[in-house]
């Protein structure tokens, strides 16, 4: 993306607001019409002269709008750089986005967006400067508006219409003559010098930062927002680890929750908005929003400082916090660069928001799992096993079938280490270290087996059957994918015939989509076998004739014995939950 570009974008954002703006100044400088009041001798020549001036407007508009275009044919348009229209030159219209309009000539009207306004030449329609000030000593047929601006007539300024300022004050010169009204709506806010500054030297190049005469309060607010995110990682340093960590062994993963979260934000608030009750919900989930934002930039910057550092800090070098303060001033050098600063920008909150989402996530499924472990690992009683190393061969020696009194040895839990010497073994000295050395009659003592974790169950037709609902949202996430993807594409009309060479491709590939993925779901064939192309074409197919008959087809997984739908009893597949963790990319 180029300057150019980014400058054309920008215009097309802000010239609607400012359009509204200046609509909205001009309706509140009209005077209330007051038809009752009877016209005075005195007022009519004034209202005459008023109405031919305001006929001169309207007739040269239309001597515009019949022809195309002005008598003199041009028009001047700069966006980020200033307009001048020397003595002796004409233009249509003088429009300057991000800069100045300068008018020593003639001009039909001359419109200025962060940028100030100076008329010293004729202006045959309006002199209006959103975001800056205006100076007119000139000749000004239309209206004289200045949003969030001062406005300053000379000597020589003569307005037929009104002078407008909105959120700034006006300044007229003794000899300045006004036709129209003076109208100054909500009184001085103050200058927007800084903001005009910034979009000069930082908006205009894509960055957020510049050093530049005037921008001491960007830099202010840069650093501030560092302060929060170090005082974040020092009051939750365990919750940026966890992200941290999430992130580098999970980023595909964390991206993906990012972009579905920004797809499924407006979609949430929209059905909140729908249900009425669900209103009072909306503020609480932007605020959740905004925090995990906040915490993920955080999280970001605490990374990029650990890969500056390294894994060998020690002390207090370990600690998140100044991670952040060295990732921050890392960002912070990186947002003075051209257009990569704003893509630096926009890329830590995508990806902080990610690692947060899909941190939380994660959290949720081991606190599931940890409510679920106690009824799984519970076995027969009297079993010795340890949870989760049933059928394990156990590694205590069993007493000689003697007289001599039990032992009061109390078995340890199984460590992998050696078991512990009792009373017996010590006072036997020598003679246990010799019946050591001699083979055992009943063979040796199977060795401790070192602790590891089972092998995840093999994904086949026999783990349990996903139903209706998770399968459903599985189906509404792929779909919100896919519809993004072809917007931004610009196609429509083919978003079924998408949708299923999609599904078929990815269950293919992967055997699942990546609606599927985020719920754990897994398509398998009864018979055992892999799915193969002609498998997955065909179940995309068979979707279709489930859908045909008001999806009926789909409606059938919440009745059938097996949760399967139509295009799964065509296709011979079953969905399945895999377990919580098991690999499905």
């Amino acid at each position: 993306m180029n300057t150019f570009l980014l400058q054309r974008l920008t215009f097309l954002a802000v010239l609607p607001l400012c359009t509204l703006i200046v609509v909205a100044a001009a309706g509140a400088a009209e005077p209330a019409a007051t038809p009752d009041a009877p016209a005075s001798a005195a007022q009519a020549p004034e209202a005459a002269e008023e109405g031919a001036h305001r006929h001169h407007r309207f007739d040269w508009h239309h001597h515009r709008d019949s022809n195309g275009h002005h008598p003199h044919g041009n028009d001047r348009v700069n966006i980020g750089h200033d307009s001048n229209l020397p003595h002796g030159e004409t233009a249509d219209s003088v429009v300057s986005i991000f800069g100045s309009s300068t008018i020593d000539g003639e001009a039909g009207d001359v419109v200025s967006i962060i940028g100030d306004t100076r008329v010293t030449g004729d202006v045959s329609d309006s002199a209006v400067a959103v975001l800056g000030n205006a100076y007119i000593d000139g000749k000004v047929d239309g209206d004289a508006v200045t949003v969030f601006g001062n406005m300053e007539l000379g000597p020589h300024a003569e307005i037929d219409g009104d002078v407008v300022a909105v959120g700034g004050t006006v300044q007229r010169d003794p000899a300045a003559v006004v036709h129209g009204d003076v109208h100054n709506v909500l009184g001085s806010i103050g200058g927007v010098d800084w903001l005009r500054t910034w979009v000069r030297h930082c908006l205009l190049y894509a960055r957020p930062l510049a050093l530049a005469p005037g921008l001491g309060w960007a830099w202010g607010l840069a650093f501030a927002f560092l302060a929060l995110y170090a005082g974040l990682a020092l009051l939750f340093s365990e919750g940026v680890t966890r992200c941290v960590h999430t992130f580098e062994t999970q980023p595909g993963r964390s991206v993906l929750a990012a972009l579905i979260t920004m797809l499924l934000t407006p979609v949430l608030v929209t059905l909140l908005f729908v249900t009425v009750i669900g209103i009072a919900a909306v503020p609480f989930v932007v605020f959740a929003l905004f925090c995990a934002g906040l915490f993920g930039k955080a999280v970001m910057l605490a990374w990029l400082g650990g890969r500056v550092t390294g894994k060998q800090g020690v002390g207090s070098m370990s600690h998140p916090a100044v991670a952040v303060l060295i990732g921050g001033a890392l960002v912070l050098v990186l947002y003075l660069v051209p257009v990569l600063g704003f893509l630096v920008y926009k890329l830590l909150g995508l990806l902080g928001l990610g690692a947060v989402v899909y941190t939380v996530i994660l959290a949720a499924r081991t606190h599931q799992a940890a409510k679920e472990a106690p009824s799984s690992s519970t076995g027969p009683p009297g079993s010795s096993a340890s949870p989760g190393l049933a059928g394990a061969p156990s590694t205590r020696r069993e007493a000689p079938l003697s007289g001599a009194a039990p032992s009061t040895r109390r078995e340890a839990p199984f460590s992998g280490a050696a078991p512990p010497i009792d009373a017996a073994q010590t006072a036997g000295g020598a003679q246990a270290s010799s019946a050591a050395e001699a083979p055992d009659p009943r063979g040796p003592a199977p060795a401790a087996a070192a602790p590891h974790a089972p092998p995840p169950p093999p994904i086949t037709a026999a783990l349990p059957h996903a139903g209706f609902w998770i399968r459903m949202g599985a189906l509404l996430l792929d779909a919100l994918l896919v519809g993004f993807l072809m917007g931004v594409l610009h196609v429509y009309h083919l978003e079924l015939p998408v949708l299923a060479a999609y599904g078929a491709m990815m269950w293919k590939l992967r055997g699942s989509t990546i609606g599927g993925i985020v719920f754990d779901l897994r398509v398998v064939r009864l018979d055992g076998r892999e799915i193969g192309w002609e498998t997955a074409i065909v179940r995309a197919l068979a979707c279709f004739l489930s859908l045909a008959v008001a999806g009926l087809g789909f409606f059938w997984i919440a009745f059938d014995d097996h949760k399967q739908a139509w295009h799964d009893k065509i296709a011979g597949t079953v969905v399945v939950r895999v377990a919580k963790g098991a690999p499905l990319v």
